[in-house]
Protein backbone atom coordinates (compact mmCIF):
# COMPACT_ATOMS: atom_id res chain seq x y z
CA UNK A 1 0.00 0.00 0.00
CA UNK A 2 1.75 3.17 -1.18
CA UNK A 3 0.95 6.42 0.57
CA UNK A 4 0.50 9.68 -1.32
CA UNK A 5 3.66 11.74 -1.34
CA UNK A 6 1.77 15.02 -1.31
CA UNK A 7 3.26 17.03 1.53
CA UNK A 8 2.78 20.38 -0.17
CA UNK A 9 1.25 21.87 2.98
CA UNK A 10 4.10 20.62 5.15
CA UNK A 11 7.54 21.87 4.23
CA UNK A 12 10.63 20.61 6.02
CA UNK A 13 13.36 23.02 7.05
CA UNK A 14 17.02 22.36 6.24
CA UNK A 15 17.92 21.25 9.77
CA UNK A 16 14.94 18.83 9.81
CA UNK A 17 16.05 17.34 6.47
CA UNK A 18 19.59 16.87 7.83
CA UNK A 19 18.26 15.10 10.93
CA UNK A 20 15.98 12.88 8.82
CA UNK A 21 18.93 11.85 6.65
CA UNK A 22 20.99 10.99 9.77
CA UNK A 23 18.08 8.96 11.19
CA UNK A 24 17.53 6.96 7.97
CA UNK A 25 21.28 6.36 7.59
CA UNK A 26 21.24 4.85 11.10
CA UNK A 27 18.24 2.66 10.17
CA UNK A 28 20.02 1.47 6.99
CA UNK A 29 23.30 0.80 8.80
CA UNK A 30 21.55 -1.06 11.63
CA UNK A 31 18.91 -3.36 10.17
CA UNK A 32 18.97 -5.43 13.40
CA UNK A 33 16.43 -3.20 15.21
CA UNK A 34 18.96 -0.94 16.95
CA UNK A 35 16.88 1.53 18.98
CA UNK A 36 17.53 5.22 18.36
CA UNK A 37 16.88 8.38 20.40
CA UNK A 38 16.40 11.74 18.66
CA UNK A 39 16.68 15.07 20.52
CA UNK A 40 15.17 18.34 19.27
CA UNK A 41 14.20 21.37 21.42
CA UNK A 42 10.57 22.19 22.19
CA UNK A 43 9.34 24.29 19.25
CA UNK A 44 11.83 22.72 16.82
CA UNK A 45 9.11 20.62 15.16
CA UNK A 46 9.55 17.11 16.56
CA UNK A 47 6.07 16.05 15.38
CA UNK A 48 6.85 17.27 11.86
CA UNK A 49 10.08 15.25 11.79
CA UNK A 50 8.60 12.01 13.05
CA UNK A 51 5.54 12.34 10.79
CA UNK A 52 7.91 12.47 7.81
CA UNK A 53 9.88 9.54 9.30
CA UNK A 54 6.62 7.53 9.35
CA UNK A 55 5.75 8.50 5.77
CA UNK A 56 9.18 7.62 4.35
CA UNK A 57 9.50 4.44 6.40
CA UNK A 58 6.13 3.08 5.23
CA UNK A 59 6.94 3.99 1.63
CA UNK A 60 10.37 2.32 1.76
CA UNK A 61 9.54 -0.86 3.70
CA UNK A 62 5.77 -1.41 3.37
CA UNK A 63 5.79 -2.13 7.10
CA UNK A 64 3.46 -0.52 9.63
CA UNK A 65 4.29 2.26 12.10
CA UNK A 66 2.96 2.75 15.64
CA UNK A 67 3.29 6.18 17.27
CA UNK A 68 3.00 6.19 21.08
CA UNK A 69 2.05 9.24 23.18
CA UNK A 70 1.22 9.66 26.87
CA UNK A 71 -1.60 12.22 26.61
CA UNK A 72 -4.89 12.20 24.67
CA UNK A 73 -4.27 15.76 23.36
CA UNK A 74 -0.92 14.64 21.94
CA UNK A 75 -2.58 11.67 20.22
CA UNK A 76 -5.05 13.94 18.44
CA UNK A 77 -2.37 16.49 17.44
CA UNK A 78 -0.07 13.72 16.19
CA UNK A 79 -2.83 12.05 14.16
CA UNK A 80 -3.68 15.39 12.54
CA UNK A 81 -0.04 16.05 11.65
CA UNK A 82 0.37 12.56 10.16
CA UNK A 83 -2.71 13.15 7.99
CA UNK A 84 -1.08 16.41 6.85
CA UNK A 85 1.84 14.32 5.60
CA UNK A 86 -0.49 11.97 3.76
CA UNK A 87 -0.17 9.17 6.35
CA UNK A 88 -3.56 7.53 6.77
CA UNK A 89 -3.73 6.60 10.47
CA UNK A 90 -6.07 5.42 13.19
CA UNK A 91 -6.09 6.48 16.86
CA UNK A 92 -6.33 3.59 19.32
CA UNK A 93 -8.13 5.22 22.25
CA UNK A 94 -10.31 3.86 25.08
CA UNK A 95 -13.26 3.45 22.67
CA UNK A 96 -11.31 1.08 20.41
CA UNK A 97 -11.77 -2.44 21.80
CA UNK A 98 -10.71 -4.41 18.70
CA UNK A 99 -8.92 -3.69 15.42
CA UNK A 100 -11.00 -5.42 12.79
CA UNK A 101 -10.16 -2.71 10.24
CA UNK A 102 -6.40 -2.73 10.75
CA UNK A 103 -5.65 -3.71 7.13
CA UNK A 104 -7.01 -0.30 6.05
CA UNK A 105 -4.20 1.52 7.92
CA UNK A 106 -0.43 1.55 7.80
CA UNK A 107 -0.06 3.75 10.88
CA UNK A 108 -1.60 3.75 14.36
CA UNK A 109 -1.44 6.42 17.07
CA UNK A 110 -1.96 5.10 20.59
CA UNK A 111 -1.80 6.19 24.20
CA UNK A 112 0.52 4.03 26.27
CA UNK A 113 -1.98 2.86 28.88
CA UNK A 114 -4.73 2.12 26.34
CA UNK A 115 -2.46 0.09 24.04
CA UNK A 116 -0.90 -1.73 27.01
CA UNK A 117 -4.38 -2.74 28.24
CA UNK A 118 -5.48 -3.95 24.78
CA UNK A 119 -2.28 -5.95 24.26
CA UNK A 120 -2.56 -7.52 27.73
CA UNK A 121 -6.18 -8.46 27.06
CA UNK A 122 -4.95 -9.94 23.74
CA UNK A 123 -7.84 -8.16 22.02
CA UNK A 124 -5.54 -6.22 19.74
CA UNK A 125 -2.64 -7.52 17.73
CA UNK A 126 -1.13 -5.25 15.11
CA UNK A 127 0.60 -7.27 12.41
CA UNK A 128 3.70 -6.32 10.42
CA UNK A 129 4.98 -3.51 12.69
CA UNK A 130 8.40 -2.39 11.57
CA UNK A 131 8.78 0.88 13.47
CA UNK A 132 7.59 2.26 16.80
CA UNK A 133 7.95 6.03 17.37
CA UNK A 134 7.75 7.22 20.98
CA UNK A 135 6.92 10.88 21.58
CA UNK A 136 8.17 12.49 24.84
CA UNK A 137 10.39 9.41 25.23
CA UNK A 138 11.92 10.54 28.54
CA UNK A 139 8.77 9.34 30.35
CA UNK A 140 9.19 5.83 31.71
CA UNK A 141 5.61 4.67 31.18
CA UNK A 142 6.65 3.54 27.67
CA UNK A 143 9.02 0.83 28.89
CA UNK A 144 6.19 -1.58 29.70
CA UNK A 145 5.40 -1.80 25.96
CA UNK A 146 8.92 -2.60 24.74
CA UNK A 147 8.41 -6.36 25.22
CA UNK A 148 5.60 -6.34 22.63
CA UNK A 149 7.85 -4.77 19.99
CA UNK A 150 11.01 -6.85 20.22
CA UNK A 151 11.03 -7.38 16.45
CA UNK A 152 10.55 -3.70 15.62
CA UNK A 153 12.89 -0.72 15.57
CA UNK A 154 12.11 1.89 18.21
CA UNK A 155 12.78 5.61 17.74
CA UNK A 156 12.33 7.76 20.85
CA UNK A 157 11.84 11.51 20.38
CA UNK A 158 12.43 14.05 23.16
CA UNK A 159 13.63 17.59 23.86
CA UNK A 160 15.59 16.32 26.88
CA UNK A 161 17.25 12.88 26.63
CA UNK A 162 17.30 12.38 30.40
CA UNK A 163 15.04 9.77 31.98
CA UNK A 164 12.30 10.90 34.37
CA UNK A 165 13.47 8.07 36.65
CA UNK A 166 17.08 8.24 37.87
CA UNK A 167 17.19 4.44 38.27
CA UNK A 168 16.15 3.79 34.62
CA UNK A 169 18.64 5.61 32.35
CA UNK A 170 17.67 6.03 28.69
CA UNK A 171 20.94 4.49 27.47
CA UNK A 172 19.55 1.12 28.70
CA UNK A 173 16.88 1.21 25.99
CA UNK A 174 18.45 3.27 23.22
CA UNK A 175 21.78 2.49 21.57
CA UNK A 176 22.44 5.86 19.96
CA UNK A 177 21.44 9.50 20.37
CA UNK A 178 21.10 11.88 17.41
CA UNK A 179 21.18 15.51 18.58
CA UNK A 180 19.21 18.05 16.53
CA UNK A 181 19.53 21.82 16.20
CA UNK A 182 20.34 23.78 19.39
CA UNK A 183 18.04 26.36 21.00
CA UNK A 184 20.48 29.22 20.25
CA UNK A 185 20.68 28.18 16.59
CA UNK A 186 16.85 28.01 16.32
CA UNK A 187 16.66 31.51 17.85
CA UNK A 188 19.26 32.76 15.35
CA UNK A 189 17.24 31.30 12.46
CA UNK A 190 14.02 32.82 13.87
CA UNK A 191 12.33 29.50 14.56
CA UNK A 192 12.24 30.25 18.29
CA UNK A 193 11.77 33.54 20.15
CA UNK A 194 14.57 34.96 22.29
CA UNK A 195 14.08 34.71 26.07
CA UNK A 196 14.67 37.71 28.33
CA UNK A 197 15.31 36.11 31.71
CA UNK A 198 14.82 37.66 35.16
CA UNK A 199 15.77 35.89 38.39
CA UNK A 200 14.54 36.58 41.91
CA UNK A 201 16.74 35.11 44.64
CA UNK A 202 14.57 32.86 46.78
CA UNK A 203 15.60 30.89 49.86
CA UNK A 204 14.49 27.32 49.18
CA UNK A 205 15.93 25.50 52.16
CA UNK A 206 12.48 24.74 53.57
CA UNK A 207 11.72 22.65 50.46
CA UNK A 208 11.90 18.87 50.80
CA UNK A 209 12.83 16.33 48.12
CA UNK A 210 10.41 13.50 47.39
CA UNK A 211 11.21 9.95 46.27
CA UNK A 212 11.00 11.02 42.60
CA UNK A 213 13.96 13.35 43.14
CA UNK A 214 11.95 16.58 42.85
CA UNK A 215 10.52 18.92 45.50
CA UNK A 216 7.37 17.74 47.25
CA UNK A 217 4.06 19.49 46.56
CA UNK A 218 3.44 19.87 50.32
CA UNK A 219 6.70 21.73 51.03
CA UNK A 220 6.25 23.81 47.84
CA UNK A 221 2.72 24.80 48.86
CA UNK A 222 3.99 25.87 52.29
CA UNK A 223 6.74 28.07 50.79
CA UNK A 224 4.98 29.50 47.72
CA UNK A 225 1.60 29.81 49.44
CA UNK A 226 2.91 32.11 52.16
CA UNK A 227 2.05 35.80 52.13
CA UNK A 228 5.62 36.98 51.57
CA UNK A 229 6.18 34.82 48.47
CA UNK A 230 2.77 35.70 47.00
CA UNK A 231 3.59 39.38 47.48
CA UNK A 232 6.95 38.89 45.78
CA UNK A 233 5.19 37.20 42.83
CA UNK A 234 2.70 40.06 42.34
CA UNK A 235 5.56 42.59 42.55
CA UNK A 236 7.57 40.64 39.96
CA UNK A 237 4.58 40.55 37.59
CA UNK A 238 3.93 44.28 38.07
CA UNK A 239 7.59 45.23 37.55
CA UNK A 240 8.34 42.99 34.57
CA UNK A 241 5.26 41.54 32.91
CA UNK A 242 2.37 43.96 33.47
CA UNK A 243 -0.27 43.72 30.71
CA UNK A 244 1.37 40.77 28.91
CA UNK A 245 -0.20 37.38 28.24
CA UNK A 246 1.27 35.41 31.15
CA UNK A 247 1.45 31.74 32.08
CA UNK A 248 2.32 30.97 35.72
CA UNK A 249 3.59 27.49 36.64
CA UNK A 250 3.16 26.28 40.24
CA UNK A 251 3.99 23.00 41.97
CA UNK A 252 0.72 22.62 43.87
CA UNK A 253 -2.99 23.22 43.25
CA UNK A 254 -3.26 25.13 46.57
CA UNK A 255 -0.50 27.54 45.51
CA UNK A 256 -2.14 28.08 42.13
CA UNK A 257 -5.44 28.91 43.85
CA UNK A 258 -3.71 31.36 46.23
CA UNK A 259 -2.07 32.98 43.19
CA UNK A 260 -5.48 33.28 41.53
CA UNK A 261 -6.99 34.91 44.65
CA UNK A 262 -4.21 37.46 45.20
CA UNK A 263 -4.08 38.52 41.51
CA UNK A 264 -7.88 38.72 41.37
CA UNK A 265 -7.89 40.93 44.47
CA UNK A 266 -5.27 43.16 42.84
CA UNK A 267 -7.65 43.61 39.88
CA UNK A 268 -5.79 41.51 37.31
CA UNK A 269 -7.42 39.40 34.59
CA UNK A 270 -6.62 35.87 35.80
CA UNK A 271 -7.98 32.32 35.73
CA UNK A 272 -6.83 29.07 37.35
CA UNK A 273 -6.56 25.66 35.65
CA UNK A 274 -5.71 22.25 37.12
CA UNK A 275 -6.36 18.58 36.33
CA UNK A 276 -9.64 18.66 38.27
CA UNK A 277 -11.28 20.92 35.66
CA UNK A 278 -13.65 19.14 33.29
CA UNK A 279 -12.81 18.92 29.58
CA UNK A 280 -15.43 21.63 28.88
CA UNK A 281 -14.04 23.97 31.55
CA UNK A 282 -10.50 23.38 30.29
CA UNK A 283 -11.56 24.18 26.71
CA UNK A 284 -13.35 27.34 27.86
CA UNK A 285 -10.37 28.55 29.96
CA UNK A 286 -7.85 27.91 27.17
CA UNK A 287 -10.06 29.68 24.63
CA UNK A 288 -10.35 32.68 27.00
CA UNK A 289 -6.56 32.64 27.43
CA UNK A 290 -6.01 32.54 23.67
CA UNK A 291 -8.40 35.44 22.95
CA UNK A 292 -7.50 37.78 25.86
CA UNK A 293 -4.41 39.98 25.34
CA UNK A 294 -3.63 40.60 29.04
CA UNK A 295 -4.76 37.17 30.28
CA UNK A 296 -2.92 35.55 33.20
CA UNK A 297 -3.32 31.79 33.52
CA UNK A 298 -2.11 30.12 36.72
CA UNK A 299 -1.80 26.35 36.65
CA UNK A 300 0.07 23.32 37.91
CA UNK A 301 2.30 21.37 35.50
CA UNK A 302 -0.53 20.24 33.21
CA UNK A 303 0.35 22.70 30.44
CA UNK A 304 3.95 21.56 29.93
CA UNK A 305 3.19 19.14 27.07
CA UNK A 306 0.49 19.06 24.40
CA UNK A 307 -0.37 22.72 24.98
CA UNK A 308 0.41 25.23 22.28
CA UNK A 309 -0.48 28.91 22.62
CA UNK A 310 2.00 30.87 20.46
CA UNK A 311 0.85 34.27 21.79
CA UNK A 312 2.19 33.67 25.34
CA UNK A 313 4.52 36.59 26.15
CA UNK A 314 5.61 35.82 29.72
CA UNK A 315 6.38 32.60 31.58
CA UNK A 316 6.61 32.81 35.37
CA UNK A 317 8.24 29.83 37.10
CA UNK A 318 6.56 30.21 40.49
CA UNK A 319 8.19 27.01 41.64
CA UNK A 320 11.52 25.29 41.94
CA UNK A 321 12.28 22.02 40.15
CA UNK A 322 15.22 19.65 40.00
CA UNK A 323 13.92 18.24 36.70
CA UNK A 324 15.87 19.49 33.69
CA UNK A 325 13.05 18.26 31.44
CA UNK A 326 10.40 20.24 33.29
CA UNK A 327 12.62 23.35 33.24
CA UNK A 328 12.86 23.22 29.44
CA UNK A 329 9.18 22.31 28.99
CA UNK A 330 7.91 25.21 31.09
CA UNK A 331 10.05 27.83 29.34
CA UNK A 332 9.32 26.21 25.96
CA UNK A 333 5.62 27.15 26.31
CA UNK A 334 6.55 30.77 25.63
CA UNK A 335 9.21 30.23 22.97
CA UNK A 336 7.05 30.10 19.84
CA UNK A 337 8.24 32.68 17.30
CA UNK A 338 5.68 34.93 15.59
CA UNK A 339 6.30 37.84 13.17
CA UNK A 340 5.18 40.24 15.93
CA UNK A 341 6.78 38.24 18.76
CA UNK A 342 10.54 37.86 18.44
CA UNK A 343 11.12 37.86 22.21
CA UNK A 344 9.41 36.62 25.35
CA UNK A 345 10.00 37.02 29.09
CA UNK A 346 10.86 34.41 31.72
CA UNK A 347 10.57 35.29 35.42
CA UNK A 348 12.28 32.69 37.63
CA UNK A 349 11.07 32.54 41.25
CA UNK A 350 12.74 29.19 42.04
CA UNK A 351 16.51 29.60 41.42
CA UNK A 352 16.04 27.34 38.38
CA UNK A 353 18.38 29.35 36.13
CA UNK A 354 21.10 29.13 38.80
CA UNK A 355 20.52 25.35 38.96
CA UNK A 356 20.42 24.51 35.24
CA UNK A 357 21.93 27.49 33.42
CA UNK A 358 20.34 29.78 30.86
CA UNK A 359 17.62 28.25 28.67
CA UNK A 360 19.54 28.96 25.45
CA UNK A 361 22.99 27.96 26.78
CA UNK A 362 24.95 25.20 25.01
CA UNK A 363 24.29 21.80 26.58
CA UNK A 364 26.12 18.52 25.99
CA UNK A 365 23.24 16.11 25.45
CA UNK A 366 25.58 13.27 24.47
CA UNK A 367 27.28 13.45 27.86
CA UNK A 368 23.92 13.64 29.69
CA UNK A 369 22.65 10.63 27.70
CA UNK A 370 25.77 8.50 28.28
CA UNK A 371 26.52 9.60 31.86
CA UNK A 372 23.21 10.67 33.45
CA UNK A 373 24.37 9.82 37.01
CA UNK A 374 27.34 12.17 36.70
CA UNK A 375 25.08 14.97 35.43
CA UNK A 376 22.45 14.49 38.17
CA UNK A 377 25.06 14.32 40.95
CA UNK A 378 26.51 17.64 39.81
CA UNK A 379 23.30 19.69 39.77
CA UNK A 380 23.86 22.54 42.23
CA UNK A 381 22.09 22.12 45.55
CA UNK A 382 20.09 24.96 47.07
CA UNK A 383 22.64 25.86 49.72
CA UNK A 384 25.35 26.25 47.06
CA UNK A 385 23.05 28.48 45.02
CA UNK A 386 22.10 30.59 48.04
CA UNK A 387 25.74 31.07 49.05
CA UNK A 388 26.19 32.91 45.75
CA UNK A 389 23.23 35.25 46.30
CA UNK A 390 24.05 38.94 46.50
CA UNK A 391 21.26 40.98 48.06
CA UNK A 392 20.47 44.23 46.30
CA UNK A 393 18.19 46.71 48.00
CA UNK A 394 15.23 47.57 45.71
CA UNK A 395 15.52 51.15 44.28
CA UNK A 396 12.34 52.39 46.02
CA UNK A 397 13.65 51.19 49.41
CA UNK A 398 17.12 52.59 48.70
CA UNK A 399 15.47 55.98 48.09
CA UNK A 400 14.15 55.94 51.70
CA UNK A 401 17.77 55.89 52.93
CA UNK A 402 18.92 58.72 50.64
CA UNK A 403 20.27 60.85 53.53
CA UNK A 404 22.94 58.26 54.39
CA UNK A 405 26.34 58.43 52.69
CA UNK A 406 26.59 54.62 52.59
CA UNK A 407 24.11 51.84 53.27
CA UNK A 408 26.50 48.94 52.49
CA UNK A 409 27.81 46.43 55.04
CA UNK A 410 29.79 43.33 53.98
CA UNK A 411 29.28 40.54 56.53
CA UNK A 412 31.93 38.25 55.00
CA UNK A 413 34.60 40.98 54.93
CA UNK A 414 33.76 41.98 58.53
CA UNK A 415 33.96 38.36 59.65
CA UNK A 416 37.42 37.93 58.06
CA UNK A 417 38.58 41.12 59.82
CA UNK A 418 37.23 39.99 63.21
CA UNK A 419 38.70 36.50 62.78
CA UNK A 420 42.13 37.98 61.93
CA UNK A 421 41.94 40.19 65.06
CA UNK A 422 40.99 37.23 67.27
CA UNK A 423 37.60 38.78 68.16
CA UNK A 424 34.39 36.92 68.98
CA UNK A 425 32.30 36.26 65.88
CA UNK A 426 29.12 37.76 67.38
CA UNK A 427 30.73 41.21 67.18
CA UNK A 428 30.11 41.04 63.41
CA UNK A 429 26.33 41.01 63.92
CA UNK A 430 26.56 43.70 66.59
CA UNK A 431 28.36 45.99 64.12
CA UNK A 432 25.75 45.16 61.46
CA UNK A 433 22.95 46.09 63.91
CA UNK A 434 24.78 49.33 64.75
CA UNK A 435 25.05 50.23 61.03
CA UNK A 436 21.35 49.44 60.40
CA UNK A 437 20.30 51.51 63.44
CA UNK A 438 22.46 54.42 62.27
CA UNK A 439 20.94 54.59 58.75
CA UNK A 440 17.42 54.36 60.24
CA UNK A 441 18.26 57.24 62.57
CA UNK A 442 19.70 59.36 59.72
CA UNK A 443 16.56 58.97 57.58
CA UNK A 444 13.77 59.31 60.15
CA UNK A 445 12.12 62.26 61.91
CA UNK A 446 11.36 60.31 65.09
CA UNK A 447 11.73 56.88 66.72
CA UNK A 448 8.46 55.62 65.19
CA UNK A 449 9.57 56.45 61.64
CA UNK A 450 12.91 54.79 62.34
CA UNK A 451 11.21 51.58 63.51
CA UNK A 452 9.04 51.54 60.37
CA UNK A 453 12.22 51.82 58.30
CA UNK A 454 13.80 48.97 60.31
CA UNK A 455 10.83 46.71 59.51
CA UNK A 456 11.45 47.30 55.81
CA UNK A 457 14.96 45.88 56.20
CA UNK A 458 13.61 42.37 56.89
CA UNK A 459 14.95 40.85 53.65
CA UNK A 460 18.39 42.43 54.06
CA UNK A 461 18.51 41.24 57.69
CA UNK A 462 17.69 37.68 56.57
CA UNK A 463 20.46 37.92 53.95
CA UNK A 464 23.04 39.21 56.45
CA UNK A 465 22.11 36.53 59.00
CA UNK A 466 22.43 33.85 56.30
CA UNK A 467 25.89 35.16 55.29
CA UNK A 468 26.93 35.15 58.96
CA UNK A 469 25.65 31.59 59.48
CA UNK A 470 27.74 30.40 56.49
CA UNK A 471 30.83 32.06 58.02
CA UNK A 472 30.41 30.31 61.39
CA UNK A 473 29.27 27.07 59.69
CA UNK A 474 25.97 26.82 61.50
CA UNK A 475 23.33 26.92 58.81
CA UNK A 476 20.42 25.14 60.49
CA UNK A 477 16.96 26.58 59.84
CA UNK A 478 16.07 26.97 63.55
CA UNK A 479 19.33 28.74 64.36
CA UNK A 480 18.92 31.21 61.48
CA UNK A 481 15.30 31.93 62.48
CA UNK A 482 16.37 32.57 66.08
CA UNK A 483 19.22 34.83 64.91
CA UNK A 484 16.84 36.87 62.70
CA UNK A 485 14.37 37.39 65.56
CA UNK A 486 17.20 38.32 67.94
CA UNK A 487 18.65 40.72 65.35
CA UNK A 488 15.30 42.49 64.82
CA UNK A 489 14.74 42.80 68.60
CA UNK A 490 18.24 44.23 69.16
CA UNK A 491 17.81 46.61 66.22
CA UNK A 492 14.58 48.06 67.72
CA UNK A 493 16.33 48.46 71.06
CA UNK A 494 19.40 50.11 69.48
CA UNK A 495 17.18 52.60 67.59
CA UNK A 496 15.40 53.57 70.83
CA UNK A 497 18.74 54.07 72.63
CA UNK A 498 20.14 56.19 69.78
CA UNK A 499 17.07 58.48 69.77
CA UNK A 500 17.18 58.75 73.58
CA UNK A 501 20.86 59.76 73.41
CA UNK A 502 20.05 62.28 70.67
CA UNK A 503 17.35 63.90 72.80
Amino acid sequence: MKLPKDTSEKTLYDYQEEDLNAIFKHLEDNPDHSNLLYQLPTGGGKTVVFSEIARRYIEKTQKKVVVLTHRIELSVQTSRMLHGFGVNNKIINSEVKELKDQDEFMCFVAMVETLNNRLQEEKVEIKNIGLVIIDEAHYNSFRKLFKYFENSTIIGVTATPLSSNIKLPMKDNYKKLIVGESISSLIGKKFLAKANMYNYDVSLQSLKLGINGDYTVKSSDELYGNHSMLGKLVSAYTEIALGTKTLIFNNGINTSRYVYEIFKKAGYNIRHLDNKNTATERKDILQWFSETPDAILTSVSILTTGFDEPTVETIILNRATRSLTLYFQMIGRGSRYLPNKEEFTVVDMGNNVARFGMWNAAIDWQEIFHFPDFYLENIKNDEEIEREFIYEMPPELKAEFAKSDSIEFDIKAEYKKSFANGEKSKLVLERSIEQHAQICLENAEDVFDARILAKKLKEEIAYRVRQYSYCIMNNTKNYKEWLEEDYERKLRSKISKKFAAKM
